[in-house]
């Protein structure tokens, strides 16, 4: 993201006059800016201030300026403004829309304590913070305010999340709390989140992180869950201040955070996952940045100011132009505007802001579908948009860009269809609707509805119809997605289409018939045949469509056999509706009708869809009760009576005349205004309306529970009876265990015995138990079989004789044979039960019984049962039983009756009387034959003997093979061939000679068949036989054939068997023989090609001679060609006829070619009078030349062609030089007047002199280019002689030609010589001639020569060549190459002085590369020193840069000591500072820690012979302490370097004690005071070293503590880690616990391993104890802080405190003056230098002793 500078729209104060608080408006439309006057100011989206307004106080008894301004921000709707104050209050303003409207309060908030922010999200209340603590929510519709949460720490920042469901507010202890004022299904856990150490001041919340900066200088990010993962670190930028304020761009990806001078840009990288800061922007004057506002849309970007500036940005990515339309401003990775350039798209639109909402980057972006809709990819989804209703989609979509199609023919949804998948995309849903799998894509065969028409208890109504296949509408339920049915049809379907509500489908097929389809029944109904146009009317479920000459309207869908028809002419082209009227637009040629359709029928739909029945009333009753009408008052009945409106519907029902249904709401409607008189409510309520309206709609179960509900048990048993229904009404009486039931029970029968309902009687006594009552009431009733039921299944009425009796009389009576049966044989009456069954037919029950009472009678009822069935027409049926009798033969004839052959057959097999099967193989036969099952049928013919049928059905099918194998085998050979003969030839009178020709071929006579076609002249069939049976006679065949049809004169066919014998020419004669000229030349032509045919008409204008010829050939268009076919075939009288008829222009042609024709045949006095009648005697001339017939061809040139006398004399010449005659030869060409050919032939012979020679004298302007070619093919050629080049250059230059003088020069090479000297020569030469000579040619040679006389290495030549030529650079690079130094250098200064550094470079990189160190010094000092360095002559590199100043010296003395600090070589490296010194760069720093830090690393100096190293080091600190003082310490490094210096003092007194025995005690209270210093000295070495001290003057206790610190200290160094320590030792001392764990043991392994034993074996001792010892104050001895933290002064002799006895030193140190007494004297009488040195040190650092006497004071 980068951001521009615009313009300043408000510009600043001399003073401090902060902006407050910046906000643009949600439609991008206003800014609005609050100052520090209290005033608020409101802009342009362009920067232009529009308007203004004055805020004012909570209470103006305080004055206008008793507060301030903290915070503001407009509402979602862009019409409101919050105002934050100080005083405690909050107002919202409204600003209206537009500019200028008055600006009036709306609400008002007062609050506890001050506001110190303030956000308007865009879902949710106005959110605001207190200065208490408090975070509030303010709702400006009930004006009413409520905290959301409370906490101690003023709030200081807010900010919303991206989608305006919560916010985070940030405390001034850190906290940042997370909140939610609406749902987000992405929400995450409420409450505090993070603690940041500073106030976050600035707070932002991105899409990926919370984003917190302020007065630490650090940008920290947060991940949602409160962790932080990543910051940018600031605090060490000097120039950079606390961080105020912070801005995240409308699409969460860039981000702005403002401080003093400047903005810091942050962009988030999407595929890293992490931030990235992507510039900084600092603005001189700007003071801290008070205020930051991002425009919603991301292309504008404002700040405000300490000073009350307020900056306008642009904030864009790049801009791109689509179509010259639209703008496509990229104001992030995720965010696209999208703007019309003029202003204003199509249908209105203003533009919108295309943003991805998973963040991924936009890359493409199309404005498509007539500039409405908006196409957007990403890598992982793709964005949709129209423009006119400013609704926006984001779609996951992994197809590959380019391979979808996007159809836009729907306002509310997108089609794309992709690789057969139709994807379905809800403008404004960020889901994909549907998607289905269909092949066709027109969008007349896909309707989609969303909701376009809104219906009653139904919220969302979205389906959609699409072909599956072209015969198949599939309808889909978008919503649920799942299909709702598929209607299938029997032809093509080419429209489809849904009404507005998806109840209905309309499709056309391709037989023009149109048919309705309802959806929640899928019921089809074809309503119109002939349809060219159809289409619902717009916001109705009419229809209009069109059929012929009739346009057919159908006001009520649900009734399509009721249609409106009008007679019309033309085509119906559209339905509009508009303005209360609809009107069918009809198309008659050019003339545009308009037909209008009843509005009011249509009205009565719109206000059934609207809920409007009183007025769906209103208008029916204007109606006359039509058929359309009548439906219509049915529809309003039906939907009021569900709706309850009880008036309307009687009035409905009255009009249908319906006259029970509106007593009956009559009686309803009087019940509910009793009830509403009673009680003074509506009675619809009222439960008997509700029971009554059950019962209309027959849910008597729910009116029986609406009246128990209300304990009125009488009203629903009278409503039972009174519908008749007394069995609900018993069973209800029986449940509530009403008293009356008997009485009921009573009634009830007695009602059915009144209204004979006998049977009915019967039940209800059955079910009373009343059995004989209930018999007889059946036997009444004439139902004998239900009393034969009842009285067989009770025992007692079984055993009664007479009753059995009484109702098997009437069960036969009313011939129940089979329930009388039933009846007897449950009685034990089996005879009668066998007979009843028997007289009923009931076989099975009687074969039944049978099996068990009469097992033999068992065969014979299965055989009446066949002969039943098969008299029944159940002949199938009857087999099995036939079967079972054992009735074989009826079986099959059963089965064949049946139809059931596979029956038959199995039956066949098992038969063996073959003359009882005869007639049923016949029959068996035959069928086989029929159903084309020949083998089968052949199986049955001749298993019955019956071969000649089995012949005869295979002769009919064709099978002739199988019909004479067959025969073959059942017949003599002679027979079947008679047969077969006679047969054929029986088909052949029938004209069946394919059939014929079949029978011939299967008794071997193809012969036969060939005689047969040749008799009826079908030779095709013929000569097929022929080819098949006698290929040989093939051609002879059509020969004698066509020789037949010739005699015959059937010439067409004859040329047929002609061609077809493959001699066409036989066919060409033939007509040519009777003059049939044009076949002859149709056949020849065909057959033959162009040229045989251009030959008979050629012979066919032979015969006809003169104009006859002439038109022939015309007619053909071969005129001219047969003349040169006559010429070629040398027939020059026909040709010379032919011209002359007709084409006289061709008569000159004929005598060239005639003349040509006797040249060949050596007639050349008849040839000459040929060529000149054919006016070309120069060809007659050409031709004795030939000859070399020189008189001949001089006469005929002279007489008819003079032109030609020179070609006669040319001719002679060339035989002339043929034979050598070179004199005459010229002669004749000079003669001919042709002295070019002169000097060709002379060239050509390789006479370069005569050439030379004739073309001076004759052709002077050719000498140059004939001089150039011997140049080229002699010179460059022939010679390889460097003088043969020089001196033909001398002569071209004595005779003036420079040039050709140049190119000679040039073309000597050093391939043609090697003395160097010959080709300086030439080429200086060809270079000076140029230079005098050819100016413009000495730039192009002295870029040729140059480089050929640097390759002979001739330096100083190749120079002035290139001088010679102005190549500058060229020279000077010679004299390089050459060395010529003060050359070049002259050249460089006196020519082009910009070269004089690219001089001077190449000499030092000579010097540098000679190794010439001394001389390089004098021009690149610094190359002079790398070079020593490289070399690794230090001294000397030392040495040069020291004459130059100390900066050069110490830059490389830095080098080399950094050299040998890696080389571990400390003392080298202090030795070397030790000689040039140590100034105070601050460069060197580190080089000099690190050399006092490796020094002080290094235990074998702890001895007293590396008192010279230490006492160096010591001088070296001091020195460089010294310098530093002297200058300013910028860097801060004194305090360190003033410690390193003391360590060195330690460490050098040490040594120096270590000389003296004397004072060893003072040696190991050094080593013990350098523990203190452990944090900087390696830990385990001065542990080491302190307690060996110790250990040599027997201050074991100590000894044994320092060394087992140091071996713990060798553990931890192993293991890497401090934590083991034990510090238990050094409590209460200054022995640091925080150290620096060095990376490797100081201490040799020997050493460790002997302070180890000492250690084990101490320990074991009684006396030692593990403690350090005390002083008088109670602490560790050499600690230098007091038990009250007071710290004392190190001793400059020990390093212990000074406690008492203090000796004050001039610069403030300090020494104990017995320690200071114990040096003096020891070195007084051991005469040390090292401790004399010590003392001289001391005086130096310290500024001075007080007394060098003895002090025992």
């Amino acid at each position: 993201m980068n951001i521009k500078h615009l313009k300043n729209i408000l510009p600043p104060q001399d003073g401090a006059a902060k902006i407050t608080a910046l906000a643009w408006s949600p439609n991008n439309v206003k800014l609005a800016v609050s100052t520090a006057e209290r005033v608020i100011l409101l802009f342009d989206e362009n920067g232009e201030r529009r308007d203004k307004f004055s805020t004012k106080p909570a209470d103006a008894k305080y004055g206008k300026k008793s507060y301030l301004v903290k915070a503001i921000a407009f509402s979602p709707d862009s019409t409101k403004i919050a105002i934050g104050q100080t005083d405690n209050i909050i107002y919202v303003y409204k600003i209206g829309e537009e500019w200028g409207e008055k600006k009036v309060i709306c609400n008002k908030f007062v609050q506890s304590s001050q506001v110190t922010c303030l956000i308007w999200p865009m879902e949710g209340p106005i959110v605001y913070g207190l200065l208490e603590g408090k975070v509030r929510a303010a709702n400006v519709k009930n004006n009413k305010s409520q905290t959301l949460y409370q906490t101690d720490s003023y709030v200081v920042s807010l900010t919303p999340n991206l989608r305006g469901t919560a916010f985070l507010a940030g405390h001034a202890d850190g906290s940042v709390v997370r909140f939610y004022v609406a749902d987000d299904s992405y929400a995450e856990p409420q409450g505090k989140i993070i603690s940041h150490p500073v106030p976050p001041y600035a707070l932002s919340w991105t899409n990926s992180n919370i984003v917190i900066a302020g007065c630490d200088k650090r940008v920290v990010m947060y991940a949602k869950t409160g962790k932080m993962q990543q910051q940018f670190d600031y605090s060490r930028e000097a120039s950079e201040r606390e961080f105020t304020t912070a801005a995240c761009s409308p699409s969460g990806q860039a981000l702005v955070v403002g401080s003093y001078d400047r903005l810091r840009i942050f962009d988030f990288n999407t595929s890293r996952g992490m931030w990235e800061e992507k510039g900084t922007r600092e603005f001189e004057g700007f003071y801290t940045i008070t205020a930051l506002a991002w425009k919603k849309d991301g292309s504008r970007i404002v700040c405000g100011t300490l000073c009350g500036a307020v900056e306008l940005f642009d904030s864009v990515l790049r801009r791109s132009v689509w179509k010259n339309k639209w703008e496509m401003t990229y104001v992030g990775p995720s965010q696209v505007l999208v703007k019309p350039l003029a202003g204003s798209g199509p249908f209105g639109s203003r533009g919108v802001i295309l943003r991805s909402q998973y963040g991924f980057e936009i890359h493409d972006v199309r404005i498509m579908g007539k500039d409405r809709y908006l196409v957007a990819r990403t890598t992982e989804t793709l964005l949709l948009g129209d423009l006119h209703k400013n609704l926006l989609s984001e779609v996951h979509w992994g197809a590959e860009p380019g391979t979808e199609k996007f159809y836009f023919d729907n306002e509310n949804v997108c089609l794309i269809f992709n690789a057969g998948e139709l994807s379905l995309v809800e403008y404004g849903n960020n889901d994909i609707l549907g998607s289905v799998r269909t092949e066709f894509m027109n969008p007349h065969l896909i309707s989609v509805r969303l909701n376009e028409r809104r219906q009653r208890g139904i919220d969302d109504n979205k389906k959609m119809a699409y072909l599956l296949d072209l015969k198949t509408v599939c309808l889909v339920d978008l919503i649920f997605g799942v299909t709702l049915g598929q209607i299938t049809h029997d032809s093509r379907i080419d429209w489809l289409e849904l009404n507005e509500t998806s109840s209905h489908l309309l499709f056309r097929d391709k037989r023009q018939r149109l048919t309705l389809v309802n959806v929640s029944i899928l019921q089809k109904t074809t309503v119109l045949n002939y349809c060219t146009f159809v289409q619902w009317v717009p916001g109705s479920d009419v229809v209009v469509a069109q059929s012929r000459e009739q346009m057919c309207v159908w006001y009520n869908i649900d009734t399509p056999e009721r249609v409106t028809i009008f007679q019309i002419k033309g085509e119906v082209v559209d339905v509009e509706r508009a303005d209360g009227r609809t009107e069918v637009v009809v198309q008659d040629g050019v003339q545009e009708l308009s037909y209008a359709l009843d509005e009011g029928l249509i009205e009565f739909g719109t206000a059934i869809d609207d809920g409007d029945y009183i007025r769906a009333m209103s208008y029916l009753e204007s109606l006359p009760l039509t058929a359309e009408a009548e439906t219509m008052w049915r529809t309003l009945a039906r939907l009021t009576l569900e709706g309850r409106h009880l008036y309307i519907a009687e009035r409905c029902y009255a009009a249908l005349g319906d006259v029970s249904k509106v007593r009956f709401l009559q009686g309803v409607n009087k019940i509910r205004e009793q009830v509403q008189e009673a009680t003074g409510e509506d009675g619809i309520e009222n439960y008997e309306v509700h029971a009554r309206l059950a019962i209309l709609d027959k849910q008597f179960k729910r009116a029986e529970g609406i009246y128990l509900d209300y304990n009125n048990l009488e009203a629903a048993m009278e409503m039972y009876q009174l519908l008749h229904k007394w069995d609900e009404a018993v069973q209800l009486a029986e449940i509530k265990g009403h008293p009356e039931v008997e009485q009921l029970r009573r009634g009830y029968t007695q009602w059915l015995l009144d209204t004979h309902q006998e049977e009915k009687a019967g039940q209800l006594k059955e079910a009373e138990g009343d059995y004989l009552a209930a018999i007889n009431m059946y036997l009444k009733a004439g139902m004998p079989a239900k009393a034969s039921r009842l009285a067989t299944s009770i025992d007692e009425l079984r055993e009664d004789p007479e009753l059995i009796s009484r109702i098997a009389t009437a069960l036969l009576k009313a011939e129940l044979y089979e329930q009388a049966g039933n009846l007897y044989e449950n009685v034990g009456q089996p005879q009668k039960a066998l007979d009843s069954y028997r007289k009923g037919r009931a076989y099975g029950r009687a074969v039944e019984l049978a099996r068990h009472a009469y097992p033999s009678d068992v065969v014979h009822l299965e055989e009446e049962w066949g002969d039943e069935l098969v008299a029944n027409k159940q002949a199938d049926a009857a087999i099995s039983h036939y079967i079972e009798a054992g009735r074989t033969i009826k079986a099959l004839d059963a089965a064949i009756t049946a139809r059931q052959w596979k029956k038959a057959v199995q039956i066949i097999e098992v038969i063996d009387d073959d003359d009882a099967l005869q007639p049923y193989l016949l029959k068996l036969g035959h069928h086989y034959a029929i159903t084309n099952d020949l083998r089968s049928a052949e199986k049955f013919y001749v298993k019955g003997g019956m071969f000649k049928e089995a012949i005869e059905m295979y002769n009919q099918a064709g099978e002739w093979e199988k019909a004479h194998k067959l025969a073959s085998k059942h017949m003599g050979a002679d027979e079947v061939a008679v047969m077969y003969v006679n047969q054929a030839q029986v088909l052949e009178g029938e004209g069946k000679f394919r059939e014929a020709e079949k029978l011939y071929i299967s008794v071997h006579e193809p012969d036969l068949a060939i005689t047969m076609y040749k008799k009826q002249r079908q030779y095709d069939q013929m000569m097929r036989l022929v080819s098949h049976y006698h290929p040989d006679l093939v051609q002879s065949t059509h020969l004698h054939l066509a020789g037949e049809l010739e005699q015959e004169s059937n010439y067409r066919d004859a040329e047929k068997h002609f061609i077809d014998a493959g001699d066409w020419k036989a066919a060409v004669n033939m007509y040519r023989n009777v003059d049939m000229w044009e076949d002859a030349y149709r056949v020849a032509k065909h057959e033959g090609g162009a040229n045989a045919g251009k030959q008979v008409t050629f012979l066919w204008a032979r015969t006809l001679r003169g104009d006859a010829a002439v038109k022939l050939l015309n007619k053909f268009g071969l005129l001219e060609q047969c003349i040169d076919y006559a010429c070629e075939s040398m027939q020059f009288e026909f040709a010379f006829e032919l011209a002359r008829t007709a084409m006289k222009q061709k008569v000159p042609d004929i005598h060239y070619k005639c003349a040509m024709a006797l040249e060949d045949d050596g007639k050349y006095s008849e040839a000459e009078s040929e060529f000149i009648q054919a006016g070309k005697p120069k060809e007659a001339v050409l031709m004795y030349v030939h000859a070399q017939d020189w008189e001949s061809a001089q006469r005929v040139a002279e007489a008819h062609d003079p032109d030609s006398v020179g070609d006669v004399l040319v001719g002679q010449a060339k035989v002339a030089f043929s034979e050598r005659d070179y004199p005459r030869a010229e002669a004749l060409l000079l003669r001919a007047q042709r002295p070019e050919l002169a000097v060709k032939f002379y060239r050509d012979s390789n006479q370069w002199t005569e050439a030379l020679r004739v073309c001076k004298e004759y052709l002077p302007h050719k000498l140059s280019v004939l001089q150039d070619e011997y140049d080229r093919n002699v010179l460059s050629r022939g010679s390889q002689d460097a003088q043969t080049l020089i001196s033909q250059a001398r002569q071209w230059e004595e005779s003036g030609e420079y040039a050709r003088a140049v190119d000679c020069y040039s073309k000597v090479n050093s391939g043609m010589t090697n003395d160097a000297n010959i080709l300086e020569k030439a080429w200086t030469k060809a270079g000076e001639l140029a230079i005098k000579f050819l100016p413009e040619k000495a730039e192009d040679l002295a870029r040729s020569l140059g480089p050929r006389l640097l390759e002979i290495k001739r330096y100083t030549a190749a120079a002035q060549l290139f001088l010679a030529g102005d190549l500058v650079k060229e020279a000077i690079d010679a004299f390089i190459t050459g060395q010529e130094w003060s050359k070049a250098k002259k050249v460089a200064r006196e020519l082009e002085p910009r070269y004089e550094s690219y001089v001077d470079s190449a000499y030092k990189e000579f010097l540098k590369n000679e190794g010439k160190a001394e001389a390089l010094a004098d021009v690149d000092l610094t190359g002079a020193l790398d070079m020593y360095v490289e070399g690794g002559q230090w001294t000397r590199a030392f040495e040069t840069a020291a004459s130059h100043g100390p900066e050069l010296l110490h830059k490389y003395l830095a080098k080399y000591a950094t050299t040998l600090i890696k080389e571990n070589k400390p003392t080298e490296a202090l030795q070397l500072y030790k000689k040039y010194g140590a100034p105070a760069f601050s460069q060197n720093y580190n080089i000099y820690r690190r050399v006092a830090l490796d020094l002080m690393s290094m235990h074998e100096l702890c001895t007293a012979q590396a008192y010279r190293t230490w006492a160096d080091l010591r001088d070296l600190l001091f020195s460089l302490v010294e310098n530093i003082r002297q200058h300013e310490d910028t860097d801060g490094v004194l305090e360190e370097f003033e410690q390193l210096l003391l360590l060195g003092h330690y460490l050098a007194a040490r040594s120096a004690y270590m000389t003296t025995p004397q004072i060893e005690k003072l040696a190991a209270k050094v080593s013990v005071a350098l523990v203190r210093h452990s944090d900087v000295l390696p830990a385990d070495k001065v542990f080491y070293e302190a307690g060996m001290a110790c250990k040599e003057i027997g201050w074991e206790n100590m000894a044994f503590v320092f060394l087992n610190r140091f071996l713990d200290l060798c553990e931890a160094i192993e293991e890497g880690s401090l934590d083991s320590l034990d510090h238990t030792d050094f409590l209460e001392t200054d022995i640091p616990f925080e150290i620096p764990l060095p990376e490797e043991l100081s201490i040799p392994e020997a050493l460790r391993e002997e302070a180890k034993e000492w250690v084990l074996a101490v320990s074991m001792d009684q006396r030692v104890e593990q403690v350090l010892p005390l002083d008088e104050r109670m602490v560790y001895e050499a600690s230098l802080v007091g038990p009250d933290n007071n710290v004392y002064s190190p001793c400059v002799i020990t390093g212990y405190p000074v406690i008492r006895n203090r000796l004050d030193l001039k610069r403030g140190q300090a020494a104990n003056k017995d320690d200071w007494n114990k040096l003096i004297m020891a070195t007084k009488m051991s005469n040390s230098s090292e401790c004399q040195d010590v003392l001289k040190f001391i005086t130096n650092w310290c500024g001075g002793l007080p007394s060098m006497g003895y002090n025992f004071q």
